[in-house]
């Protein structure tokens, strides 16, 4: 009994590491997920003149939810409360990220649901997302073509967050201070 008490330790001990080891992609999830609850403020890093909204408002994002396949972040422009970006879990090396956008009844918005899928593991720091055919689509019907070659990309750091839109001709970036949480309300 002991022998096979000690056998099954060896291989639970063997086995441990490897399934304790994630990729790129479910590093970056599980590091967003330990600062679920809290909010932090932002300001734009890169931008043009269509984006003094952005500038003059205050930025907040708050991982308000968090389960094991998929981190929910409200993105507060000011008063205006109708983004969330939902970062999901495919799989053990992927993610996802689409953009939720609300009115303020909840009722969801014509422009929404539009992101896309990590195409490769990325970094434990930065995930991209290229657009995907369902938001190339909703663009298409909705006169914004511009968006059919949008990448967003995410960075974490132990000091930062940073959402990022690129595509030819556009960058814009918003990065969030995660060494100072907002107090809750």
């Amino acid at each position: 009994m002991r022998f096979a008490l000690t056998l099954a330790a060896a291989a639970w001990l063997t086995a441990a590491p490897a399934a304790l080891a994630q990729s790129p992609a479910g590093e970056f999830f599980t590091a967003l997920r330990q600062v679920c609850g809290q909010s932090f403020k932002g300001q734009v890093a890169a931008g043009n003149e269509t984006d003094a909204a952005f500038r003059e408002a205050e930025l907040v994002m708050t991982v308000a939810s968090c389960s094991d396949t998929e981190i929910r972040v409200p993105f507060h422009v000011g008063e205006d409360r109708s983004r969330t970006w939902v970062i999901t879990r495919l799989g053990e090396d992927r993610l996802r990220l689409k953009h939720d956008h609300r009115h303020v009844d909840g009722t969801e918005d014509e422009i929404s649901q539009y992101g896309g899928d990590s195409l490769d593991p990325g970094t434990a720091g930065r995930q991209s997302f290229p657009v995907d055919a369902y938001s190339i689509a909703l663009f298409t019907r909705t006169d914004r073509t511009v968006s059919n070659t949008n990448v967003w990309s995410l960075e974490l750091s132990p000091q930062t967050f940073t959402y990022e839109l690129a595509r030819p001709g556009r960058l814009f970036r918003v990065a969030f201070d995660l060494t100072q949480p907002l107090s809750p309300p």
